[in-house]
């Protein structure tokens, strides 16, 4: 990796890189599977666990849920949403503060041996895309005043589509638990009309409690705790998009970087405030 050895250049040693919290979120994982598995235990020690399957049950709730979902937002959203869940579960996350190191780096180098120098770091983020557009914004020639206002469009844009697949999965999870009301009328109604054939009361009281069952469960064991994780995640995101935006712009206008180290402090919670000048 390039280096620099100019004494003071922020150079001297090879660029941070931030740590990350690993590639698969444990905690998400480990909840809803672990809810799962509990409730299922419960279902095998009182016995009988085939009776908890019934597809009518399942496509009612399932299906119905979907389609409505579907119906509130659109199709294009519905697709959207399937990678988002996949980076809420798969999700390599940094620490924010040894990120603003990282960037006060940056602006040090950028600072005493020009702003053409930091394409030899180019490589160290080349997998932060926000951050790597602004820098190559900044390498152009673009002004730090342009180069912040596009910036940050495109985080209020990525902001955006996260907060709408958070309001997919919450009207999801409210609209399971109706789903499964519906199944119980209809599972109600088809007990109440075939009153004279006790074969069909069983299969029809079936469809009647476990459509509220399914309901429950994926409201609350899948829907909710995905939402509020994808919640979290869209604010940390957010974090080191802003720290990104501080960082490009600063380096486009030739601030100092001691002023960009006052910036990053304001925006960082306390526990991950630096002091990369002290």
């Amino acid at each position: 990796m390039a280096t620099d050895t100019q004494p003071g250049s922020g150079g001297d040693r090879p660029l941070t890189q931030p740590s990350t919290r690993g590639s698969v979120d444990i905690a998400t994982i480990f909840g809803i599977i672990g809810a799962a598995i509990l409730i299922g235990t419960a279902i095998v020690l009182g016995g009988s666990p085939g009776s908890f399957i019934d597809w009518p049950s399942v496509l009612i709730v399932v299906g119905g849920t979907f389609g409505v979902v579907t119906a509130c937002f659109s199709i294009l959203d519905m697709m959207a949403l399937f990678p988002t869940l996949g980076r809420t579960v798969f999700r390599s996350g940094l620490n924010a503060g040894e990120a603003a190191m990282q960037l006060l780096q940056l602006a040090q180098i950028a600072r005493y041996r020009g702003v053409l120098a930091i394409q030899n770091y180019m490589p160290a983020v080349e997998d932060r895309e926000m951050l790597r557009a602004g820098l190559a914004m900044v390498i152009d020639g673009t002004p730090g005043e342009d180069v912040e206002r596009i910036m940050r469009r495109e985080v209020q844009a990525i902001a955006q589509r996260q907060t709408r697949s958070v309001s997919i999965l919450k009207k999801a999870a409210e609209i399971a638990p109706a789903m499964g009301l519906i199944g119980t009328l209809v599972g109600l109604v088809q007990m109440l009309a075939n009153l004279d054939d006790p074969n069909s009361i069983g299969p029809s009281m079936a469809v009647a409690l476990l459509t509220t069952f399914y309901g429950a469960l994926l409201a609350n064991v899948v829907f909710t705790p995905l939402a509020s994780k994808m919640e979290r995640n869209a604010t940390e995101d957010m974090l080191l998009n802003q720290l990104y935006v501080m960082a490009a712009s600063s380096i486009g206008r030739q601030e100092n970087p001691r002023r960009l180290e006052m910036l990053f402090n304001t925006v960082l919670p306390p526990s991950e405030r630096v002091d990369y000048f002290g």
